[in-house]
């Protein structure tokens, strides 16, 4: 089947992700980090595009991209090309080493914008290899020390007010609380997006159980125990474990807490 064409964004804002193809690392070394923060900057001029926040894991990247030209898809896949050659040629790599096209989605709102970022931000955290303001190779530490070197910090950080000061602080407070609402959009970035019978195999096959009535049964406690053990599932997302559980979403959200 064609593939469909991407959707142009209303704020020309996007949410970027590239993945190692079958999940393997694309990130080795120091160096590594290093060359591909230098395709963003060399990209960054050729398509004058905007970079608002990254973070670079070892085996995916996410960018937040302010696209006023409309050239998104040119200069994602230059910059994948460049770092790709330069990979295959450091470790003599064959074959595709990132997954099919990039993943993209648009970010329409201003509320959305900052969840993003936060999202991308947190992403260290989130894995528990780092603390937000120790891991080297995203954009967080680019913002609460004023560094414009390669991101763009001062249309996002204009969204927490007009004190340079003042703003630092309200961002630095933001990223610290996990409260994500907007969470469950943010993480598109799965590479299957199951289908709701799908999920309901694979709840049924996690929790060794004949029936997804069989939860309702349990005691509050036994059953958020259980809920809990569904975050392995890959795919998903918390709304589509409440639609199936046939449960309130808050009630999935606090289980898995």
């Amino acid at each position: 089947m064609p593939r469909s064409a991407r959707q142009i964004s209303n704020t020309k804002v996007y949410h970027i992700i590239l993945r190692g193809n079958d999940k393997q690392d694309i990130f080795y070394d120091e160096q590594d980090y290093r060359k591909f923060i230098k395709e963003i900057q060399e990209t960054k001029e050729k398509y004058q595009y905007k970079l608002y926040a990254y973070c670079l894991m070892s085996n995916h990247t996410h960018l937040v991209i302010y696209d006023k030209e409309e050239q998104i898809s040119k200069a994602i896949q230059s910059l994948a090309i460049a770092y790709s050659s330069y990979f295959a040629k450091k470790y003599e790599k064959v074959g595709h080493l990132f997954q099919n096209r990039f993943l993209s989605k648009n970010v329409e709102s201003r509320e959305y914008l900052i969840n993003v970022c936060k999202y991308v931000h947190r992403n260290p955290l989130g894995a528990g290899i780092s603390k937000l303001d120790s891991y080297k190779w995203s954009s967080y530490r680019d913002f609460i020390t004023n560094n414009c070197e390669i991101v763009d910090i001062k249309p996002i950080l204009s969204l927490f007010g007009k004190n340079q000061k003042d703003t630092i602080k309200k961002f630095i407070s933001f990223h610290s609380d996990e409260k994500e609402e907007l969470n469950d959009d943010i993480e598109f970035e799965m590479i299957e997006n199951l289908s709701d019978e799908k999920v309901k195999e694979k709840i049924l096959k996690l929790l060794e159980i004949n029936n997804i009535r069989e939860l309702r049964t349990y005691s509050k406690e036994i059953r958020n125990e259980k809920i809990k053990k569904l975050k392995i599932i890959k795919g998903t997302t918390k709304t589509q474990l409440a639609r199936v559980l046939g449960m309130n979403r808050k009630i999935v959200e606090r289980a898995m807490k």
